[in-house]
């Protein structure tokens, strides 16, 4: 049986991530990358799947204009997309990736999506937190 939780952390480490928290036994990971935007995501080593979250920004005042441009851009977000959380206050990147023969090329493409996705989006992230 595969230890996905190993695998998982190797290939961060691989990429240059810091972990600033790990759970083997509850199968969490915390990293982050500031040189690319990653701060604070978390990995659920879930098998069959790789949950990863990134809290973006709280919502302050809801907005139909902002659900509107989150919306938009999830259709340029190569992998992952823009969701809420339960209570609808928050704006959290999520992902999801089968973890059976996940290797190093994908989990790198999940993680340079969300980097360019801070890089390109930045300006009206800030924008919509301040409202």
């Amino acid at each position: 049986m595969k230890d996905h939780f190993s695998i998982t952390k190797n290939f961060l480490l691989e990429l240059d991530f810091n972990i600033t928290f790990e759970n083997p036994q509850d199968g969490i990971l915390v990293v982050q990358k500031e040189s690319s935007g990653i701060k604070n995501l978390i990995l659920g080593v879930a098998p069959p799947i790789l949950i990863m979250e990134q809290f973006i920004f709280k919502i302050n005042n809801q907005s139909e204009k902002i659900f509107k441009s989150l919306l938009q851009k999830n259709r340029d977000v190569i992998h992952g997309a823009f969701v809420l959380n339960e209570t609808g206050e928050k704006v959290i990147f999520r992902d999801t990736l089968q973890i059976e023969n996940m290797d190093l090329n994908e989990l790198e493409g999940s993680l340079n999506s969300l980097s360019l996705l801070m890089s390109e989006y930045s300006d009206k992230i800030i924008e919509f937190s301040k409202y």
